[in-house]
């Protein structure tokens, strides 16, 4: 759980933060706080579908789903087989 949190985390980091911004941890909020919006959600949704060969169903990834690394962890937990 903690290596997915990780690599959520950085991807989040990488893809979407200033190289100035403050870092985030696993609470911040990422839809809520203006650091991830609709299209990169889309985007971290994907790439989470194909890392981790799962399927999240789009009723399912809300903004309210992908506002937080905890958050999101919990939703791939869901789909995650083994």
């Amino acid at each position: 759980m903690d290596e997915l949190k990780e690599v959520i985390k950085n991807y989040v980091t990488d893809e979407y933060l200033e190289p100035d911004s403050d870092p985030i941890d696993y609470e911040t909020p990422l839809i809520s706080g203006g650091i991830v919006d609709s299209f990169s959600m889309v985007s971290l949704k994907r790439f989470l579908e194909n890392k981790y060969q799962i399927q999240i169903p789009d009723e399912k990834a809300t903004p309210e789903a992908f506002d937080s690394v905890n958050k999101i962890a919990e939703l791939v937990k869901e789909f995650v087989k083994g």
